[in-house]
């Protein structure tokens, strides 16, 4: 079933007159005739809405650093701050023989009333002492939550005396929570601290093996970065960092001698992969290793980039026999998935990457969105010049990078650059848009109520979303998949990954538990009202 414009209208004419024309920004139906359908992003949320967005701290330290596994990562701020970015989304990480793993820890300065009256600078240098005593790590984060930046404390300072007094390196993330509209803030924040204080600053000047990629963008969640590191072994590539999935600290400081960068999460990582470009002249591919299509076409943009007969001819084997592998048992889950739809409804680049997952095993997506894209993320990069910065975007300081005069070089000709440029999607995302079907429904900032009023009038056979709403979609008589933090699964990444997701899927169909459970609205009076600008009509 295909929306309409007046359907749309009718589920925003329930909010006061001033939110609906807002709202209504932020939805489009995609419509192949217009090239430039533009779509509102990076906004506020409306005060009084429910929203799954999370803040910038949850962006700097729980997306993007938390995964890296040799820091030691201390949270300036109260207990529960900490907690929601440590044991909440599942970053996997192995411990290797003499190396350092300090995920399974939670570091806080647990900060009680009487910090937020008298300051807590002293309760941090403490804890950072304690931390360096007990676990000797090479490196440590400082992340602000809220009450940090309210009260003025400066952890900036902080980590300077400390690492005066230990000889470590010691980043302080001013990341409140407040910083930016969502967690997207924090994510630039992380990327520009990284960039400036960390990648480049080891001695090491060649890769030690050809083939050199950093995987930017991939946080191993249930392990994707694992399968997908297998594949990209298998076929010949020298893996020199991932950011951050399983990452280390000592890895990403050579990050700088790779000749190519695998962008996975657009959004989280971008910033980083530009100014690498820009500084150190290594040009970032965008790819996408959700779905066995995906992934095939990512290995052979990678292969058409270096250009290596060998290496492209083991590309081909490798996609040869992990096909022979996959595809039968995908056929057997496709016969039970076939002809459903989806929404897919999730953070970072996840609401455009699995719709080709699901395509794969017959289901086709018919509402999409991200809870704290920008508009690049739907209509593409060339876009970016149009987007006007707003007071929430100068929140966060634009570090500039220039050419390092004794590390840049051009990794490929320039000429050989822009050939390559018109077939595969070097420096360039086309945007989720772009690859959703005629008539689909493109939502920004998904809100609780418009979830439910697009339920009933879609009536999707699954919704993938995240941790905050799947608990209602089940209620509401429908298998919600959990693309978060897969809850107990995964990984769902390459070709042991879609098989892994086809699994979880069809189980969630094949469940006898919706025959128990009868949505609200089918033997339940609704109250019929609508909003007035004075009140409740």
């Amino acid at each position: 079933m295909a929306l309409t414009d007046k359907e749309i209208e009718s589920i925003l004419d329930q909010y006061p007159s001033k939110v609906a024309k807002s709202r209504r920004k932020h939805i489009i139906l995609k419509d192949g005739e217009l090239p430039n359908q533009e779509i509102e992003a990076n906004t506020r949320t409306i005060p009084g809405i429910i929203t799954n967005r999370g803040c910038a701290y949850a962006g700097c330290k729980g997306v993007v650093l938390g995964p890296i596994k040799d820091m030691a990562h201390i949270v300036h701020g109260p207990i529960g701050c900490s907690y929601y970015a440590w044991g909440t989304r599942r970053n996997k990480a192995r411990t290797e023989d003499g190396k350092d793993n300090f995920l399974n820890y939670c570091f806080s300065t647990d900060m009680q009333e009487s910090d937020i009256v008298f300051g807590g600078e002293k309760k941090l240098a403490a804890l950072i002492d304690e931390v360096v005593e007990t676990f000797q790590p090479k490196a440590i984060t400082l992340s602000a939550t809220c009450p940090v930046g309210l009260i003025g404390d400066d952890i900036n300072a902080v980590a300077r005396a400390a690492e005066a007094r230990h000889g470590i390196q010691v980043l302080a993330f001013s990341c409140e929570g407040y910083k930016g509209v969502s967690q997207s803030a924090g994510h630039h924040i992380a990327n520009n601290n990284l960039m400036e204080k960390v990648i480049g600053a080891s001695e090491l000047e060649e890769a030690p093996a050809p083939y050199a990629i950093n995987l930017l963008g991939e946080y191993n969640i249930g392990g994707d970065g694992w399968e997908i590191e297998r594949v990209l072994k298998d076929i010949g590539y020298h893996v020199v960092s991932v950011m951050t999935g399983d990452g280390k600290w000592e890895d990403i400081r050579n990050a700088h001698v790779a000749e190519l960068n695998l962008v996975q999460c657009h959004r989280s990582i971008n910033y980083i992969a530009d100014m690498l470009e820009t500084k150190y002249g290594t040009p970032w591919l965008k790819v996408n290793f959700i779905g066995v299509a995906a992934t095939i076409e990512s290995l052979r943009n990678m292969a058409i980039y270096f250009g290596d007969p060998k290496l492209t001819a083991r590309t081909e084997e490798v996609i040869e026999r992990e096909l022979a592998r996959v595809e039968p048992v995908l056929a057997q889950y496709r016969k039970l998935c076939e002809g459903k739809t989806a929404f897919c409804f999730v953070g970072g680049s996840r609401g455009h990457h699995y719709q080709g997952l699901f395509a794969e095993l017959g289901i086709s997506t018919i509402l999409a969105g991200y809870e704290f894209a920008h508009r690049d993320d739907y209509e593409g990069r060339h876009v970016i010049p149009s987007i006007k910065s707003d007071a929430d975007s100068k929140n966060i300081p634009n570090l500039e990078v220039e050419a390092d005069v004794q590390r840049f070089r051009l990794k490929l000709p320039a000429e050989r650059l822009e050939e390559l440029k018109a077939k595969i999607p070097l420096g360039d995302y086309a945007g989720m848009r772009v690859s959703m079907e005629e008539g689909s429904v493109l939502v920004d900032d998904l809100n609780h109520y418009e979830t439910e009023e697009f339920i009933k009038l879609l009536q999707p056979d699954i919704l993938a979303s995240g941790i905050k709403d799947k608990y209602v979609v089940q209620k509401m008589g429908i298998p919600a998949k959990q693309l978060h933090s897969y809850d107990y699964s995964g990984p769902y990444a390459g070709f042991n990954g879609a098989v892994q997701f086809a699994k979880d899927v069809s189980m969630a169909f094949a469940s006898p538990t919706w025959n128990f459970i009868t949505p609200p609205w089918q033997d339940q009076p609704l109250l019929d009202g609508k909003m007035n600008e004075g009140g409740a009509a």
